[in-house]
């Protein structure tokens, strides 16, 4: 019993024998449906077929090797069992069969002596039988020379051998799909997620590997590795100069303007030869309309960084689970963005202000014409030779060159913010936000305590449930795996 114990364990499924005919009581295709049953099982790959037939009938009329060959043509899975040795009449054996010359099959054929039935109604022990049927086959004159290879226990082991054996070599394309599970399963425990530790420590480390995830992907989008960030530069290239173009300086330099602005400054004293006052509140009021369209640069790139946080969000895969981690990360980030947009502003209208605090006196000292120094009030010509003809200070031609002078001031200083005011912008904004937009969440993350982190990483359930049944199958195949490699390795 020991040996028995050591072998592999088998699955017996004791099939019906073949009918020819239909006895009284069952359906005339009971024989062809014994038939179907039989095949069903006989047809697989992976069962071994035992093709019992009795000792004292002709083997050439056995329904069961008739059935073994149209099912396993090799023979490979097919080993031939001949039973009820000791029931043949004196005389008689079944040698040319257990030799395989009868009938050749590619596995031994193995005899075996039951128990009678007068042994089943005395219940006479299996293993009392056992050692009857061994005595059998050891005190036959017939049988003695091939004892050893008789018997219900040598059976057992050279079906269990058999086993093994298909099994050994089967194990490379076991093992194959066993690690493509494992592969596929992997794969979804990344989609799904990792199962998310119990204690704070392991929860905010989660947080914040799911922050930098998130970080990685906002700034590929700025940089090139991913669309979006190249709106940001639309904004300077496009954006700006349209609305610098745009703006109503033909309006604001017009004749009856520039006289009405001019005369205004002077008050009740009129200009004696440059009408510097009116300059100046001509340029000062002019440049005041630039705010507008630096106030707009910083709002329209905000916008493009709101919507690449947006996108970002929901790109990073891991944070899919997380709805709510999801809303406060972007609340977070608006919030963040907010204040880069604050900056922005100031910074933007800043240099605007700077503009009109300080005028660029070297181009006024350049203009084509320059009043000339007796103090006439004509102009000169640009020799300084001597006055050119004569311009009334008060008349139209007068007030146009000032409207000319202005014009080409304001141009100058629209080429300079033009260049200067994306500079700030990226500096305030996309530059910050690069550096440090997680910055104001990471306060609000390491301020909460194991709950909050809690409730923070609360996921769906129906997704818990899913984690949680592609975690056991991964188990299962690892392990299986596992024993695999054990088998392997120890023989």
């Amino acid at each position: 019993m020991e040996n028995i114990a050591a072998v592999v364990n088998l699955t017996l499924i004791d099939l019906p024998g073949l009918t020819k005919v239909a006895t009284e009581g069952q359906p005339e295709s009971i024989a062809q449906d014994i038939e179907n049953m039989v095949r069903l099982y006989v047809e697989k790959p992976n069962c071994i077929i035992l093709a019992i037939s009795p000792a004292n009938q002709d083997i050439a009329t056995s329904d069961a090797i008739k059935l073994a060959r149209d099912v396993d043509p090799s023979g490979e899975r097919t080993f031939g069992v001949l039973t009820k040795l000791d029931l043949m009449d004196k005389g008689t054996d079944a040698l040319d069969v257990l030799e395989g010359r009868a009938y050749k099959l590619q596995h031994p054929w193995v005899g075996i002596v039951n128990r009678s039935q007068a042994d089943i109604n005395r219940n006479v022990d299996m293993i009392i039988a056992r050692e009857k049927e061994q005595e059998f086959f050891h005190s036959s004159p017939e049988y003695a020379h091939l004892a050893s290879r008789m018997g219900s226990e040598y059976l057992a082991k050279l079906l269990s051998q058999q086993l093994e054996a298909v099994i050994r070599a089967r194990i490379p394309s076991i093992t194959s799909l066993i690690n493509k599970t494992i592969d596929e399963l992997e794969s979804e425990m990344d989609h799904l997620g990792r199962p998310i530790g119990s204690d704070a420590g392991a929860q905010l480390y989660l947080v914040l590997e799911l922050c930098r995830a998130f970080d990685k992907i906002f700034k590929e989008h700025l940089d090139g590795g991913r669309p979006g960030g190249d709106r940001i530069y639309w904004v300077f290239d496009n954006q700006l100069p349209a609305a610098l173009r745009k703006l109503p300086f033909d309006r604001h330099l017009s004749l009856p303007n520039v006289k009405r602005i001019v005369s205004q400054a002077d008050g009740y004293q009129p200009h004696l030869i440059a009408p510097e006052q009116g300059y100046r509140r001509l340029i000062e009021s002019g440049l005041s309309y630039f705010r507008g369209p630096a106030e707009a640069s910083v709002d329209a790139v905000h916008n493009v960084l709101k919507e690449l946080v947006r996108k970002s969000i929901g790109e990073t895969e891991e944070l899919r689970r997380f709805p709510t981690l999801q809303a406060e990360l972007a609340a977070a980030c608006n919030k963040a963005l907010e204040s880069f947009r604050q900056e922005g502003r100031k910074t933007t209208v800043r240099l605007v202000d700077m503009e009109s605090a300080y005028l660029t006196v070297d181009f006024f000292r350049k203009l084509p014409q320059e009043v000339d120094r007796a103090g006439t009030g004509y102009p000169v010509d640009n020799a300084g030779t001597g006055p050119s003809t004569p311009v009334d200070r008060y008349s139209d031609a007068h007030f146009r060159r000032i409207a000319s002078n202005v014009s080409s001031y304001i141009g100058m200083v629209s080429d300079t913010l033009k260049n200067t005011i994306p500079k700030a912008v990226v500096h305030c904004q996309v530059r910050e936000a690069k550096r440090s937009l997680l910055n104001y969440f990471y306060i609000q993350v390491g301020s909460k305590d194991a709950k909050q982190l809690a409730l923070l990483l609360d996921e769906d359930r129906a997704l818990m449930g899913r984690r949680q049944q592609c975690f056991k199958r991964l188990e299962l195949y690892k392990s299986a795996r596992d024993e695999i490699d054990a088998v392997s390795w120890s023989r």
